[in-house]
């Protein structure tokens, strides 16, 4: 598989960095030529560490990762963005290292534990890639992904993967299916439950989903209109964190509903003049736009006020 250049429109991405990697938390307001690089740390649970050095919480969203540095966890968790719409997590007792953090070849490898990685946009001039146990895995598609090293693995819940097995030959992984990755070549993908019950690491990682979710929620609007958007990471004051807006609606891979830009009419991030996708500001009523409940859904209701189309009481349709 060639290693391709990226598009234009990534390539604005990247014109600008990061101020110093142990600067202050952004600003309320994201700087729209100053988003984030691959390897920010987007948040932490309990205790992380960078180089062995402790993260602190006031410096989430500003400490990145470079080019051969090490991000560890003791007790604790870490989420980490890669390129846009793409999180790493890290689960307790782990570390990944930062072999590329460009644009056009993101690469990271897990040294140590287990890491996910939740995919809610990527393109084919996208090359992100985690090295397990030696070998090369790429992804190809939104979705989700866990790895462990100890036995080296890539579990894919949802999406596609492809594993380098050398002499440019490469083993598809497709939804619902793991692989060893010990023996290049030897192994094939088999059947797995992709709904493991214990998994801390799969419910946090759904936790996080949520909560960037809520982000999206609670700034989308505040971009209706403004000259220069384009789809990446934007900061959130409330949530303390980046989420991602895009040009278009979408779900998580737990089934968490993004909604995009400013909404398609205006109004406050909303269809038709509502509030977004949930109806309200944090009430999701189940899972995305198309739940019941408090939010509101796709075509009504709920106590927060309009769905996609707006309208007041009542579930909305599912």
């Amino acid at each position: 598989m060639k290693i391709c250049k990226n598009t234009i429109a990534f390539a604005l991405l990247a014109l600008t960095a990061l101020p110093a990697a142990w600067a202050d938390a952004p600003n309320n307001t994201t700087e729209l030529n100053n988003p984030p690089q691959p390897g920010t740390v987007n948040s932490i649970e309990r205790e992380a560490f960078l180089d062995g050095r402790p993260i602190d919480n006031k410096n989430i969203g500003s400490v990145t990762m470079d080019a051969g540095q090490m991000l560890t966890t003791g007790a604790g968790k870490a989420e980490v963005l890669l390129t846009p719409g793409i999180y790493l997590r890290l689960d307790a007792n782990s570390a990944v290292k930062m072999i590329s953090p460009d644009l056009e070849q993101t690469q990271v490898e897990l040294v140590s534990g287990r890491a996910s990685l939740e995919v809610d946009q990527i393109f084919p001039e996208n090359m992100v890639q985690m090295i397990v146990g030696g070998a090369t895995v790429q992804l190809i598609k939104t979705g989700y992904y866990e790895f462990q090293a100890a036995q080296p693995m890539v579990m894919v819940f949802s999406g596609r993967a492809e594993v380098e097995l050398g002499e440019g030959k490469w083993q598809a992984v497709k939804g619902r299916h793991e692989l060893a990755l010990a023996g290049k070549g030897g192994a094939k993908p088999v059947e797995f439950d992709t709904h493991p019950q214990g998994d801390r690491l799969y419910s946090w990682s759904s936790l996080r989903s949520q909560y960037l979710a809520e982000a999206n929620n609670e700034i989308a609007g505040n971009y209706a209109g403004s000259p220069g958007f384009y789809p990446g990471w934007y900061w959130d004051p409330f949530m303390y964190d980046y989420t991602f807006l895009g040009w278009d609606p979408f779900f998580s891979p737990f089934g968490w509903g993004f909604y995009p830009w400013g909404g398609f009419y205006g109004g406050w991030g909303g269809f038709y003049g509502g509030r977004g996708f949930y109806g309200g500001r944090g009430f999701y009523g189940g899972r995305g736009f198309a739940g019941r409940g408090m939010g509101g859904g796709f075509h009504g209701g709920g106590m927060g006020g309009g769905g996609f189309h707006g309208g007041g009481g009542g579930g909305g349709v599912r």
